[in-house]
Formats: structure tokens, C-alpha cells, sequence
């Protein structure tokens, strides 16, 4: 299936960012919007307790997992949103590093965010996503 996503660089913006400054889908494509994806385990504890980098590995596997009930893949995904239980600019960079690797050459836009506290026991990281898909077939 080729991707509906097309990103979208300039020149005229600092090169230091480590992704796309925008990206776009056709018309048509089909939007996915994904919840939050946690560091939980199938049994619904909490993956990784203390480690941001597992915490994030976890999350880019749940999201996956989701992408993929849904129809779509990670060079599906149009934009992210990486959120860092952390004032630490350390701990955000490290949950990063996980994405951006996972990501790979698909260097979404994205938003970084350190905030004081996420929804589970022991959770320091959550990446919402949106996607976009050219099919048109309906996913249950």
C-alpha cells in the first residue's frame, strides 16, 4: 500500500529540528486518530517502571499494535505527540531518542512535551498519533 503522507521540509527553517516541519494527506485518505498509547502490558501493568526509553519502546509497540487493527502502519502516521512525565530535559530527550529511532527515515512532525503527571501508576511516557491511509475500505 503506498502512504498517503507526504512530508513536508524548508529550507528557511533551522535544520536542527529532527523532523518534518508539516506534512499532508490527499484528500480521500483516511484519517486515524489514535488514543494515547501507554507503556502497558497485555495484563495492564505498567511497562518499564522508572525507565523513559522502555517506557517509550512500549509505547511505539502499542501504537503498532493499534495502527494495525485499524488498517495503517507507522509510515502511516501523519503527526505525533510525545508526552514526558519529566521537568528533565535528560528524560525527554532519552523517551525521544526511542521514537525518533522507530520512526526512521518517516520523521513525522512532532511535539515534544514534558508535563507533571500522565494517567497510570508508574507511567512517564504517552505518544498520541494521528495517521492517514489511502484506502477507503471501512476497518471494525
Amino acid at each position: 500500500m503506498t502512504s498517503a503522507v507526504t512530508l513536508i521540509r524548508s529550507a528557511a527553517l533551522s535544520d536542527a529540528a529532527q523532523y518534518a516541519y508539516a506534512a499532508t494527506a490527499p484528500a480521500g485518505s483516511r484519517l486515524i486518530f489514535l488514543a494515547g498509547s501507554c507503556p502497558l502490558n497485555a495484563d495492564g501493568s505498567t511497562a518499564g517502571i522508572g525507565d523513559f526509553a522502555a517506557q517509550a519502546a512500549s509505547c511505539i509497540d502499542n501504537m503498532k499494535t493499534a495502527l494495525n487493527a485499524a488498517g495503517a502502519r507507522i509510515t502511516d502516521v501523519i503527526s505525533t505527540r510525545v508526552l514526558v512525565a519529566s521537568s528533565d530535559q535528560a528524560d525527554l530527550v532519552s523517551a525521544w531518542n526511542v521514537v525518533r529511532d522507530a520512526f526512521g527515515d518517516h520523521d513525522v512532525p512532532s511535539t515534544l512535551l514534558g508535563v507533571t503527571v500522565l494517567g497510570y501508576d508508574h507511567q512517564l511516557v504517552e505518544i498520541e498519533a494521528v495517521a492517514a491511509v489511502l484506502d477507503t475500505e471501512e476497518i471494525h
